[in-house]
């Protein structure tokens, strides 16, 4: 795992006796990418500069420097990640002839390159990476990233001058960086709590998307396209298409042996291998085939939170009991979990407002003091039909989906006549007069949703309001224009008939590589851990979208095939029980600890001078909020987040 970086210059604007000296000091910001070592490699000529911190995983010897060579002196590479199956394809290139220096996948990648060509290696690869090669003999810049996205990479021209490295804040350190906030992405920022992919928070800066690869040719250098390898649409198309034959047993042990196998390429390093356990069924699986095929207890680490609403731990430490795992485990406290806010800006490089990359990055802080790497549990809700809105989405639409449109719009219009705080006190007094805490339970803010829900045109706008933040984004964002997006885009949607399919489509392309991915790389790069995500495994990925729906839900019960795996290994009595979020109370922090600085960074004055916001409905919901009338929590943070990483980002 590592940080690269680099630049292309069409014109003098460095001097070429400078271009080291710049490009180090880019790859000097990704410290914390790969605190073992450092490289850069120039062709002045082409006005070509590559930059690379490494962390040192496979091959801590120095024939694992980058940027590396290819034997033939073709390609030039810095690259972030990891190939699992390198050792296979080790072997495969070694019958073609190929002698080696040392034993780490780069040099194995090169290989395959010269090899297979640049499509074909990628069709070969298994693993998480971004990388940036330079053909020598072409003068042509590859780009490329994994196929679900786990591994960063962002690019972009600056001037006369194009950019690339695995974080934002490597392309700021370059003299030619001129910055600008892209409007239209903040307002996508506040749809979703994140910038989605392929947009970036600045203008002219782009995310390479999950499975695609791009070309920058000297010849014609502003000709820049990137292009898919893979498709996740094409994979999930053809697997509803194709499900798997034979009974339920046959599925298990047929997920039991591509899990296993997946996490045991996973556990290959020379440094120490350890596991994210928080008791829940995916992160539970992992631990599970991990033991099973370990000679030696595995390391396991989780945090726990005195607030019982937020704590997983108890969870956990039973089943790394029942497995024999070498479990440690951290209670946090509050203030120590709101220590962390200040880091998040410089941490996260742009706007990101999920609020679990706090826990997120405890739990790698706390898992780094005893390894280097660390597998993880994610994706396992987006394959296998886990998140609760795929059951509620689907049960609220069979239930209001029969009745006429017309008449779900007026009865939601009646409902949002009256305010929240009005049903409020409508409640409060029916309580009285019947006394009974029956409706004490209905509140107005959930009229008002129950309102927004009845007025939805169709189960995908129903799905879009579940995973909207604020609604109506280019209100909020001065002379702004949310852009498409994968959520929004329906010529990019897969063609699945089912309505839970669908969400799970969307999820595993939007959610799972903005978010989700997203927070796991910054976090645990923060602190110079490797996290490594099994069940994203293409094979998984391709074999999860063959899997029947009956067997990912069965009875209103997610992920019931990959529950039968994990009951192979772990009791059912520890691991049922309601899903629980892997997150901290903002809404309490926020009326509490945190509202001094929230008041700050939230005031009116700010807000105008700034010039990004409508500050009107920011206030209203600071001040619902803070009386206790509404919890606009998630609202809240997106602009808090904002208004942290903008005083970060250019002071």
């Amino acid at each position: 795992m590592c940080g690269l970086c680099g630049f292309i210059q069409i014109d003098r604007v460095i001097e070429p006796s400078s271009m080291t000296a710049v490009v180090e000091r880019m790859a000097d910001t990704l410290f914390h990418r790969g605190p073992d070592d450092s490289g850069t490699w120039i062709d002045r000529d082409a006005g070509i500069a590559l930059g690379h911190r490494r962390l040192s995983i496979i091959d801590l010897s120095p024939e694992g420097h980058q940027p590396m060579t290819s034997q033939s002196g073709r390609y030039v590479m810095a690259y972030n990640g990891e190939i699992y199956n390198f050792r296979e394809l080790r072997i495969d290139l070694e019958q073609d002839g190929v002698h080696w220096r040392g034993h780490s996948d780069t040099e194995v990648m090169l290989a395959a390159f010269e090899a297979w060509g640049i499509e074909g290696a990628l069709q070969r690869f298994n693993g998480m990476f971004a990388f940036a090669l330079w053909d020598r003999h072409e003068k042509v810049l590859h780009l490329a990233r994994d196929r679900l996205g786990e591994k960063p990479l962002y690019y972009g021209w600056t001037g006369k001058t194009f950019l690339f490295a695995s974080e934002l804040k490597a392309l700021r350190a370059h003299p030619a960086w001129r910055g600008e906030i892209d409007r239209n992405a903040l307002a996508a920022y506040l749809r979703h709590n994140y910038v989605p992919a392929p947009y970036s928070i600045y203008t002219g800066i782009a995310k390479l998307p999950a499975a695609h690869r791009l070309e920058l040719r000297l010849s014609d250098p502003h000709a820049v396209q990137a292009e898919p390898y893979w498709s996740l649409r094409d994979v999930a198309e053809a697997g509803v298409a194709d499900p798997l034959e034979g009974d339920d047993e046959s599925s298990v042990e047929a997920l039991d042996r591509l899990l296993r196998d997946a996490i045991a390429k996973r556990m290959v390093a020379d440094v120490p291998v350890g596991v994210f356990l928080s008791g829940g069924i995916d992160s539970s699986t992992v631990v599970a085939l991990m033991q099973a095929q370990s000679s030696r207890p595995v390391r396991s680490f989780s945090i726990g939170f005195d607030e019982e609403a937020y704590n997983e731990a108890r969870h956990a430490k039973a089943v790394a009991q029942h497995l024999g795992t070498d479990h440690t485990e951290l209670y946090v406290t509050a203030e120590q979990a709101m220590s962390v806010i200040p880091k998040l800006p410089l941490m996260y490089d742009e706007p990101f407002a999920d609020s679990s990359q706090i826990p997120t990055f405890l739990v790698s802080q706390l898992a780094r003091k005893h390894v280097a790497v660390t597998l993880s549990g994610d994706g396992g809700d987006e394959l296998f039909c886990g998140y609760v809105r795929y059951f509620w989405g689907r049960r609220v639409w069979n239930r209001i989906g029969r009745l006429p449109y017309r008449l779900r719009t007026l009865t939601a219009d009646a409902l949002r006549s009256l305010s929240p705080a009005s049903w409020n006190v409508l409640f409060a007094g029916m309580n009285r007069l019947t006394s009974s805490t029956a409706v004490g339970e209905i509140t107005g803010d959930r009229v008002h949703k129950l309102a927004n829900v009845l007025a939805v045109p169709s189960p995908d706008a129903l799905y879009h309001g579940l995973v909207s933040h604020w609604p109506q984004p280019e209100s909020m964002v001065h002379d702004s224009r949310e852009p498409l997006t994968a959520l929004t885009d329906r010529t990019q949607w897969a063609r699945l008939s089912d309505f839970t399919q669908r969400m799970m489509f969307l999820d595993a392309v939007t959610y799972l590589p903005d978010d989700i991915l997203v927070k796991v790389d910054r976090a645990s790069m923060a602190v110079s851990l490797e996290a490594r995500v099994p069940m994203l495994d293409h094979r998984v990925v391709e074999f999860a979208w063959r899997v029947p729906l009956s067997r990912k839900n069965r009875h209103d019960q997610g992920k019931w095939l990959l529950r039968q795996v994990l009951y192979r290994y772990v009791p059912p009595a520890l691991i049922d029980r309601p899903k629980m979020g892997f997150g901290v109370p903002i809404d309490s922090w926020l009326r509490g600890p945190l509202r001094g600085w929230a008041d700050d960074l939230l005031s009116e004055k700010r807000l105008r001078e700034q010039g990004y916001f409508d500050p009107a409905p920011i206030r209203a919901k600071w001040a619902e909020h803070t009386s206790g009338g509404r919890n606009w929590q998630y609202w809240l943070w997106d602009i808090l987040m904002f208004q942290a990483w903008l005083d970060t980002a250019h002071a």
